[in-house]
């Protein structure tokens, strides 16, 4: 089950990284859910609520240096 979200893209799937009722504990390693208690990061339940602030979105790739000789006839 995909949430569609025009933020990141189309094909998001649900994760307590980033939903709504999670928030991660000072660690980093674990989700503390108002639903649930202390859950892991890759867990997801039927109260998923997509929060779009809370997810970080992949980073683009580095562009190739150039030189002025690759622009030269």
């Amino acid at each position: 089950m995909a949430v569609r979200s025009r933020l990141f893209g189309q094909g998001i799937e649900p994760s307590c990284c980033y939903c709504e009722s999670g928030s991660l504990q000072q660690d980093g390693s674990m989700i503390l859910c108002s639903k649930r208690g202390i859950v892991s990061p890759d867990f997801r339940c039927w109260r998923f609520q997509y929060a779009p602030l809370k997810r970080v979105p992949n980073r683009l790739p580095l562009l190739p240096e150039f030189s002025p000789e690759d622009f030269s006839l």
